[in-house]
């Protein structure tokens, strides 16, 4: 896998019309700096214009992926994101005339083409990988959607199943081993599909405006009859004829691949998941797969990446076994002796909706408070217990924040506290702190700390995210 980071040598660019909004376009791919990313530019507007391909930015998964950033949207990205992670770019400007790229033949290949005409130059710094070393998995059992992403050192591997219970399409499977070597060739030409019944409610949906026979494989799963199908050509606004086809396609149009639909549907993987934006090494394996199911994976492939994000840049020598040690927390909080309460940060889970983090703090008789806090029988004050406990909470808080280090966490208010032992010297402090609601920068956290797995305090925190004041 590559080593250093590229770009695109030229500005490149080709026109033509969107899939679903049917909107004229032209799309041109410009050289970026060293960590800029995959971003998106929409040039016929005014203002905050710019989109990047991260999939925070992701509003809506209908028939496509679209990004959206302070009104500026961008419809359909996958096969676009496809071309650009196939060619292993990591950094571009995307500038576009119009809300969606142009969908050219509905694969990847006329992007690549267009890479391929502004050339690669490689850039010094390092590629910064999402080495997945644990299993993340995603399942929608409504929809049979089963994805997970498995340890595969120093490679990038994907693997897809498709069935749709339907007899014209049947079940495929289809496998990339080597960007370098089968993306071009095997998959970037692949083209989007969709069913024949699937037609008219796209269309009454307001999308495929710019959908057609040339751009889309339409498979044949019902039979119509000739007014049906004359209303069909004028959905699709075909002047030609349309037959129902022999061969399971509309119009006997020739499959690329015989497994064409599902190296598609891995086209369309590969695009949503550079949203996570890293390259992944990584192996993927995905069964029937579609927009919303690759969304919500690549968001928690994100997460894994903002986890490791934040010990490379703050402690990127980090030990086996936890993540920060006194060191890198001073590099992220502003609190210093005798006021900094935590030293070290073992572990983090950053899934939707199950945050939590765990901190560690060793309780000694050099502690400049048992000087005076019950002299001769030295007892650590509970309300250095809550501030420890917070100040935990505040590593999970300032985690995927940029420049976690010009931030402060306020703490807003304490409920629930409780003081369950006494806390003594020789003890070691486990702090468990989860997230139990957030709303815009305002957080409020249920926190419990143990020694020796016996409870000794508890607390709900409210908290919020703030700018450090310059300092004077």
């Amino acid at each position: 896998m590559r080593a250093v980071q590229r770009t695109v040598s030229n500005i490149s660019k080709f026109e033509g019309v969107g899939l679903h909004t049917g909107n004229s376009s032209s799309i041109e791919f410009h050289p970026a700096p060293e960590d800029y990313g995959i971003r998106f530019v929409r040039k016929d507007i005014s203002g905050a214009n710019e989109v990047p391909a991260v999939v925070d930015f992701v509003t809506d998964i209908s028939r496509g992926t679209t990004l959206s950033n302070n009104g500026a949207s961008v419809h359909t990205v996958e096969h676009v994101l496809a071309a650009v992670v196939g060619l292993e770019i990591d950094n571009v400007r995307i500038e576009l005339t119009a809300n969606e790229p142009p969908i050219g033949d509905g694969s990847s290949e006329p992007y690549v083409e267009a890479l391929l005409r502004a050339g690669f130059q490689d850039q010094k710094a390092a590629r910064k990988y999402l080495v997945v070393d644990e299993t993340v998995s995603y399942r929608n059992e409504e929809k049979g959607v089963e994805m997970v992403a498995l340890p595969l050192p120093n490679d990038y591997r994907v693997t897809v199943m498709v069935d749709y219970n339907n007899p014209a399409l049947g079940s495929q499977h289809t496998g990339l081993f080597s960007l370098e070597k089968e993306f071009v060739s095997e998959f970037a030409k692949a083209r989007t599909f969709c069913f024949l019944h699937e037609v008219e409610m796209l269309r009454q949906q307001g999308l495929i405006q710019g959908g057609n026979l040339d751009n889309a494989i339409v498979i044949v799963d019902r039979d119509l009859d000739d007014k049906s199908i004359h209303s069909l050509a004028q959905k699709l606004g075909i002047s030609d004829s349309v037959i129902l086809g022999t061969n399971g396609i509309l119009n006997n149009k020739t499959l690329r691949y015989k497994n064409e639909p599902a190296r598609h549907k891995l086209l369309d993987l590969i695009g949503d998941l550079a949203l996570v934006g890293a390259p992944l090494q990584a192996q993927i394996l995905a069964a029937r797969p579609g927009h919303a199911s690759n969304v919500e994976f690549a968001r928690k492939l994100r997460k894994l990446n903002e986890k490791k994000s934040l010990v490379q840049k703050y402690n990127p020598s980090a030990s086996r076994g936890f993540l920060f040690d006194i060191t890198a927390i001073e590099r992220i909080m502003p609190h210093r002796y005798p006021m900094l309460l935590v030293d070290r940060i073992i572990d983090m889970d950053l899934t939707e909706g199950a945050e939590r983090i765990q901190g560690l703090k060793n309780v000694t008789y050099n502690e400049p408070f048992f000087t005076g806090h019950f002299p001769g029988k030295p007892v650590m004050p509970g309300v250095l217990i809550l501030e420890a406990m917070a100040q935990a909470g505040g590593m999970l808080l300032l985690n995927g924040v940029e420049d976690a280090d010009k931030k402060l966490i306020f703490f807003m208010a304490i409920d629930k506290a409780k003081f369950r032992k006494p806390v003594v010297p020789g003890d070691q402090m486990i702090f468990d702190l989860k997230m139990i609601r957030k709303r815009g920068k305002t957080f409020v956290m249920s926190g419990e700390a143990k020694v020796d797995g016996q409870l000794v305090a508890e607390a709900e925190f409210m908290a919020a995210i703030v700018e450090r004041e310059p300092a004077a």
